[in-house]
């Protein structure tokens, strides 16, 4: 192999100069492509969320996990509210195996019937379940802590979607891939996934249907008296809890805090819910009658459940975070007084 040199210093500028336009072309190149791909997917979930809120739609879909699937039924829709000239938007999710789980919405009421409980209402503008409330919502505010990259197009449900990743900056998160109808903007699958692309957790659709007219489900719905709205606030003790939070990912902020007793066991814990726009992560503080305990800890899906127990105090987190993050901030967990006072 020859190798050419020259000798002229001209030449040898011309040939540096030639090379620095070439790799900043290219830097720049794939700078603009980044970005293009990042205004796709965000205006693709702006679609999504106007979907969510404004179209008529009975779908079907299946939450894959631990080798098991969980079927669900979703309606949607919007229609002239009975008792002025505004219009009110009408959801019902229902789990379909098992014992019933519905879970009924009427604007900014949220009604759950479980078997476990008495039906109970709550104030709230969107349902918790399996599809992160944030697609419904403005998702700008994921952008501190995650990237929206267009990847490209595939078939779902036989229709054609656009495939979106939203991708964690930093390694305390797990990643999403989320599929788009390309027609509707609907949701069509939703994958979670760690770093190093293992599949935790997986939402499948199986059924789309939109219409121009609500659903004879949604008009009885509309026409239901729910039942009365609790006020949570009331449920919670309002005293200082015993430990503070010394560690979170950047972008989790505490939404709630309160001390109750489990129903199955009656133990008394402190409680704080944190939440980064898109995750829940919950952290439960209660006495132990054992001294010290190996950290324990499961996955169901995406979800991890990590307890350790620490000179007779018991620290759970709960939340779709990795095993590390989970532990760092049970480890972070400091006192400011004892907890005995929870028995």
């Amino acid at each position: 192999m020859k190798f050419l040199l020259f000798k002229s210093p001209l030449i040898h500028c011309f040939l540096i100069f030639s090379f620095s336009v070439f790799t900043s072309f290219s830097a720049l190149s794939a700078t603009a492509e980044s970005d293009n791909d990042s205004n796709i997917a965000k205006l693709s979930f702006e679609r999504l969320s106007s979907a969510l809120r404004e179209l008529n739609f009975s779908t079907s879909f299946v939450v894959v996990k631990n080798n098991q699937a969980e079927p669900y039924h979703w309606l949607h829709g919007i229609a002239k509210s009975t008792t002025s000239n505004n219009q009110v938007e009408l959801e019902i999710l229902a789990l379909l195996n098992g014992p019933r789980r519905d879970i009924l919405r009427i604007d900014n009421t949220v009604s759950y019937i479980e078997p476990e409980y008495a039906p109970y209402s709550i104030t709230s503008s969107h349902i918790s379940g399996p599809i992160p409330a944030v697609f419904g919502q403005d998702i700008s505010v994921l952008e501190n802590n995650y990237h929206f990259v267009s990847v490209g197009r595939s078939r779902v449900l036989g229709r054609i979607a656009q495939l979106i990743r939203i991708v964690p900056k930093g390694t305390h998160r797990f990643g999403y891939w989320v599929w788009l109808d390309q027609q509707s903007g609907l949701l069509l699958k939703l994958a979670i996934i760690t770093r190093k692309g293992q599949l935790l957790e997986q939402t499948q659709f199986t059924h789309l249907e939109i219409t121009d007219d609500l659903s004879e489900h949604l008009k009885q719905l509309q026409l239901t008296d729910l039942p009365k709205v609790i006020d949570i606030t009331a449920k919670q003790e309002e005293t200082e809890l015993a430990w503070q939070v010394s560690w979170l990912p950047d972008g989790f902020k505490q939404i709630k805090s309160n001390r109750h007793r489990i129903n199955t066991s009656k133990q008394a814990v402190e409680f704080m819910l944190f939440n980064d726009g898109l995750v829940d992560v919950s952290v439960y503080v209660n006495p132990s009658k054992d001294k010290q305990r190996v950290i324990e800890f499961a996955y169901d899906g995406a979800t991890l459940v990590l307890n350790q127990i620490i000179n007779n105090v018991e620290v759970s987190v709960v939340g779709k975070i990795p095993a590390a993050t989970a532990k760092k901030i049970a480890n972070s967990v400091r006192f400011i007084r004892d907890v005995e006072h929870l028995n």
